[in-house]
């Protein structure tokens, strides 16, 4: 029951709040009339402000007085709450109650101060200041950006490569799933995958870290070493504009030395127009190719596709020499010895796709026949096969590659001779040349001399920018005829379209020389267009248009429409396109 003093206490507060009510009304009316002052309240509201705060704080300090009330009658019950130490009969001794508090507290505080750092440090991989990186970032693409490998918001994890070598990569399931469908099943579909950690161990943590730097900010950061794994990740969950960069990077940096082990990939990616670019480069650089250490280390299946070409450009020896250095590899691999036994067994029926009667009989002799890989009845019937007019019937193919058919571009429309009085001397002729489709240049050719046989020594050059790509130091003799005589670099050289190459010739002779005339600045060879320039390196009166020019001969091999043979004909050049 409450007392009168109670009765009172609420009696007063409703006659408080009676007050409050009637006197809203008549100030509403007086507002009306007064006009309002800018930045401030009604009077009426001013003054029902004032009341309520008035009324909050005596309710405060009842509030107070009734709490210090209460602390000192616990102090007349329990006096020993209050002491620092309380000795009990058992000899225990208790800690201030308050007090413990404070220290408990003290600690905790400094506890979450000392493990802040950390948080924030696992948290946030990228340094990322939480109150204000939106602000610092102001486009949605850096803000995203920002979260790439960052443990901020991150709600997935990936244990991504082998056993031993692996990496953990914090990432966000959003973002992933707007860019991959397979993320998205992962995530978001009927399988959806529950676990906080997904192991990846068949992708290398590299080319998976460029993956989804790609899906957080289409940014693109290939490297030589991890284009072939990033390619990989790529396909492995659908992002294609990621694999078709990965596929314009290695065609770029496609040559002979890599363009046997980037063939077995783009199989195994099922890239045709890369597959298409190394077999480009493979048949025109046959012997780099099959020299190059990537031809040890690709698939047996690769190595048998390769020995089946037609269109390889090298000798029957080379291959062969290729094959026993791929099988002692393949060896090596499986942990055999290489012995006679063990590389027939890798090669298997790869051995019998060398055209070894295609071979002359002393290559045969001092190579294939005295390497043991032929058993003695192999041996045996090849020699015969050689020289007996009835031939024994062998395992392996009997026709030679057909390599690759030049077709002939010429770039002077007429030539003319001896009255002029032009010869080498000793200096040097050059031109300078560009072409719209990546070609390869396998020599040069030259005109002979006007006035019967005779017998040149001739150095032969290709440079791009002042620097040698290839050249040779050698000799041909021409038979006294109008034709151009063929000099060759030792292996075909690779030339980009749309920049320009300078080829030259020095040759030593005093003989009259025939020369081209009428020079065409730009001619269409085949699917080639080629433009010629005059170059600085000539001394010898070569140029473009007049007399003393140099031409060029393109032959197109009618398999690829791509490879460049060069043939560098005194004042002519002949290109042969492979």
């Amino acid at each position: 029951m409450p007392t009168a003093d109670c009765r009172l206490l609420h009696h007063g507060r409703i006659m408080r709040c009676l007050t409050y009510l009637l006197l809203l009304p008549e100030t509403l009316k007086k507002s009306k009339k007064v006009g309002k002052l800018p930045g401030r309240l009604p009077v009426c509201y001013e003054i029902l402000t004032l009341s309520l705060s008035s009324k909050k704080q005596q309710q405060q300090q009842k509030r107070r007085k009734e709490e210090e009330e209460e602390e000192k009658m616990a102090a007349e019950l329990y006096p020993a709450a209050n002491t620092n130490n309380t000795n009990l009969s058992n000899g225990t001794t208790v800690a201030d109650t308050e007090k413990t508090k404070e220290v408990q507290v003290s600690q905790a505080s400094s506890s979450s101060a000392a493990t802040t750092p950390t948080t924030q440090q696992n948290i946030n991989n990228n340094n990322v200041d939480p109150p204000s990186w939106q602000c610092s970032h102001p486009t949605l693409r850096e803000r995203n950006a920002l979260m790439f490998n960052n443990e901020l918001m991150a709600d997935v994890h990936f244990i991504v490569g082998p056993t031993g070598g692996s990496q953990k990569v914090p990432a966000h399931k959003y973002v992933l799933a707007v860019g991959s469908s397979v993320f998205c099943a992962m995530f978001y579909g009927d399988l959806a995958e529950e676990e906080s950690e997904i192991h990846i161990p068949d992708v290398e943590p590299a080319a998976f870290l460029i993956l989804l730097k790609y899906m957080y900010s289409d940014e693109i950061d290939l490297e030589a070493d991890t284009v072939l794994a990033t390619l990989y990740a790529a396909k492995k969950y659908i992002v294609p504009a990621l694999a078709k960069a990965c596929v314009t990077f290695l065609e770029t940096s496609l040559e002979a030395k890599n363009a046997c082990v980037l063939l077995s990939q783009s199989r195994l990616f099922e890239e045709p127009e890369l597959t298409q670019r190394c077999w480009e480069v493979i048949d025109a650089q046959a012997e780099l190719s099959l020299c190059s250490e990537g031809f040890c280390e690709i698939d047996v299946q690769t190595l048998e596709i390769i020995l089946q070409r037609e269109t390889l450009n090298t000798k029957e020896v080379v291959v062969f020499e290729a094959v026993m250095n791929w099988a002692t590899a393949e060896c090596k691999r499986q942990g055999l010895g290489s012995t006679t036994r063990n590389k027939r067994e890798v090669l298997g029926k790869a051995l019998f796709l060398v055209r070894i009667p295609t071979m002359s009989l002393e290559e045969f002799a001092n190579g294939a026949a005295q390497c043991d890989i032929l058993t003695l009845e192999e041996t045996h019937n090849v020699f015969l096969w050689y020289t007996a007019a009835k031939k024994p019937k062998l395992d392996f193919p009997l026709s030679a590659r057909k390599g690759l058919a030049p077709q002939r571009c010429h770039r002077f429309q007429s030539s003319a001779y001896r009255s002029n009085q032009w010869r080498y001397r000793g200096r040097c002729d050059s031109i300078q040349f560009a072409v719209d489709k990546r070609i390869f240049i396998a020599g040069l050719g030259l005109y002979g001399s006007s006035g019967g046989k005779a017998e040149y020594s001739v150095k032969i050059e290709l440079k791009r920018q002042g620097v040698t790509l290839a050249q040779n130091l050698t000799k041909f003799v021409s038979d006294g005829s109008s034709s151009t005589f063929p000099v060759w670099f030792e292996h075909p050289v690779q030339v980009e379209q749309d920049a320009f190459y300078t080829v030259s010739a020095v040759l030593d002779g005093n003989e009259l020389s025939y020369f081209g005339q009428e020079g065409m600045t730009e001619v269409q060879c085949g699917k080639v267009t080629f433009q010629f320039q005059c170059s600085s390196d000539s001394t010898n009166g070569t140029g473009v248009q007049g007399p003393f020019s140099l031409t060029f001969d393109l032959k197109m091999f009618p398999v690829l429409q791509t490879v460049l043979l060069l043939d560098f004909y005194a004042l002519t050049s002949v290109i042969y396109l492979l």
